[in-house]
């Protein structure tokens, strides 16, 4: 990865003029030659998004080979989400510390989050992604459904939407007599629609990521089943 490295000087001075959001960009080989091009973050400071557009323009320009950005006043030490990220698009990461400029590079290895202890970030590790990777675990893959964050709040149903695709069927709500390790539980949190999934384990606790908060179990009862809408069971498990 020393062509990335020789990407830094070029990382550091967008971080500057970004700052103190993170700035974020693709590493492009073009004829034959690699430069960093930026592209617009359209995340909040601690955090970065890649505009979409920007990303659609790149992509016209050459060979994308890896994906760069800052961390502002913070060591460049990926997080999980960085983890994450990086073995989703299968490319390697820089990332370059501002204002410092040391750095770090990131390659995929398979590496996969843990179930219990994860860091929350929205849409890359949250609680969808947390009752995915759970049931991948099982042997049941269930869709990757793309949501942006609030979506219960722009009119979007994600859960109930994709019940049957994924292969759920609801046998009930929080006073369901009939919960099985393993059930899916939607949670209607703050919400015009069921907005927060957790899956039942052993113990009467169930498998949560919460954001703001790492994903953990807790005893299911009180305000977690009095907020529970549905009981999901998938076929593969009836």
């Amino acid at each position: 990865m020393i062509g990335l490295a020789s990407l830094v000087p070029a990382v550091l001075k967008h971080a500057s003029e970004t700052a103190p959001a993170e700035c974020c960009g693709v590493a492009l080989v073009k004829r034959g030659k690699l430069r960093y091009v930026p592209c617009r973050n359209v995340a909040g400071h601690n955090d970065f998004e890649i505009a979409p557009e920007d990303w659609a323009a790149t992509e016209d320009q050459g060979e994308i080979i890896g994906i760069c950005h800052s961390h502002v006043y913070a060591p460049p030490t990926p997080s999980m989400a960085d983890l994450a990220m990086c073995e989703q698009t299968g490319l390697p990461w820089l990332i370059v510390n501002h204002p410092t400029g040391t750095y770090q590079i990131v390659t995929p290895s398979g590496w996969h989050a843990p179930l219990i202890g994860r860091q929350f970030h929205h849409g890359v590790l949250d609680c969808f992604t947390l009752v995915r990777d759970y049931y991948r675990e099982l042997g049941i893959e269930l869709p990757d459904v793309k949501h942006e964050d609030d979506w219960w709040l722009h009119g979007k149903d994600l859960y109930r939407d994709h019940l049957e695709l994924a292969g759920f069927v609801v046998i009930g709500d929080g006073n369901c007599r009939d919960m099985r390790i393993h059930d899916g539980l939607l949670l209607q949190v703050s919400s015009p629609v069921p907005n927060h999934a957790a899956v039942l384990v052993e113990g009467g606790q169930i498998l949560q990521h919460c954001q703001g908060r790492l994903s953990s179990r807790n005893v299911y009862g009180g305000y977690w089943r009095d907020h529970t809408t549905h009981v999901l069971r998938h076929r593969g498990l009836m």
